[in-house]
């Protein structure tokens, strides 16, 4: 088609195969779409275009993605507010006939599977590397591995004696995210994340009011944590989770006491950051991926070899486990136990 067509804070430039979709940059423009910038979206990507009247004298015209085509929206799973949704763009109501004009272009362009998931991602997540600042570490994905560095005021006590934690890419069925703002339905995301964080009365340096700024010890439903009577926090928190592979159907325990999962909100982590960041490690994880053997075909035996751990990486470990015990927070048994099996990485 060639053709622009121009909404607030966002525009549309049509090409034959495919729909470019920019967002401008100011104040008025919410923080998602400013950090995505702009996305390359397949005709082949979508399943749909909608034309509805919006608010103030406008029409929102909204094209629907695929199941699967997009791991933005995959990982999203219908928690994101309207007008953080890159697919919608709102028109003058003026113009709601030139809307319905290229809505009918774009419905014309789209291909045979409409009605099926996309069998592999068809719109690109924000390149790695990446990284974030959650409330209690700080999450880093450099396109083969991700990482999470505990904070010393914000990580639980489980998560210290744990300690910083490294998972690669292949070791992953998938990535769970919940929006810090609770909106949507959630899927499995606020299937899996049990209760509100409650910050470990445990940890170093933890702030005797909770996450929330309210006391863990008021009364409330009574979340348990360490032993003794807690309130879970207010909303405005969200988690990253990473699902390892094999434990896809084994019930998630709570994300400020689970090792791979970073918990973030009230400043710390939020949509703009966490969700481009979540996205890009779902499209690698499906990357990487065995693909499918043909039906009554035998698996091919998978033999890797052993990864060698950097010295210097192990030493770090080694000192910080040091750091814990000294503190109290690791038992003599408990630190040589991790210390041997950091030895035997060598």
């Amino acid at each position: 088609m060639g053709d622009v067509l121009a909404g607030f804070q966002t525009v549309w430039e049509f090409d034959t195969d495919s729909v470019l979709i920019r967002f401008e940059r100011g104040i008025r423009t919410p923080k998602l779409l400013q950090a995505l910038g702009e996305r390359h979206i397949p005709y082949e990507a979508l399943s749909a275009v909608e034309l509805a009247p919006g608010k103030r004298g406008t029409v929102v015209l909204r094209a629907v993605p695929r199941p699967g085509a997009d791991p933005l929206m995959d990982v999203a799973d219908g928690q994101l507010r309207e007008g953080y949704d890159p697919y919608r763009l709102v028109l003058p109501a003026e113009r709601a006939s030139l809307a319905e004009y290229y809505a009918e272009e774009i419905r014309g362009a789209l291909g045979p599977h409409v009605d099926t998931a996309a069998e592999s991602h068809l719109v690109a997540a924000p390149a790695p590397p990446l990284s974030f600042k959650a409330y209690d570490g700080k999450a880093s994905f450099d396109g083969k591995a991700v990482s999470f560095r505990w904070f010393w005021t914000g990580a639980s006590s489980t998560k210290w004696k744990a300690g910083d934690q490294r998972f690669r890419i292949d070791e992953l069925a998938g990535v769970e995210w919940r929006s810090p703002e609770n909106k949507g339905s959630g899927g499995t995301a606020a299937k899996a994340a049990g209760t509100a964080p409650v910050e470990d009365p445990e940890a170093p340096g933890a702030d005797p009011k909770g996450p929330a700024g309210k006391s863990t010890g008021s009364k409330g439903s009574g979340a348990r944590n360490s032993g003794s009577k807690g309130s879970t926090a207010k909303s405005g928190y969200g988690h990253l989770r990473l699902v390892p592979r094999g434990a896809e159907d084994h019930p998630a325990g709570r994300p400020d006491h689970d090792p791979a999962a970073v918990v973030f909100g009230m400043g710390y982590g939020l949509v703009h950051e966490s969700l481009p960041f979540a996205a890009a490690v779902l499209e690698a994880v499906r990357a990487s991926a065995p693909a499918p053997c043909a039906e009554g075909a035998p698996a091919p035996a998978r033999t890797p070899a052993p990864a060698r751990r950097d010295p210097a990486d192990i030493a770090d470990r080694i000192r910080h486990l040091g750091e814990l015990h000294t503190a109290g927070l690791l038992t003599d048994e408990e630190f040589s136990a991790k210390k041997a099996e950091l030895l035997a990485e060598l």
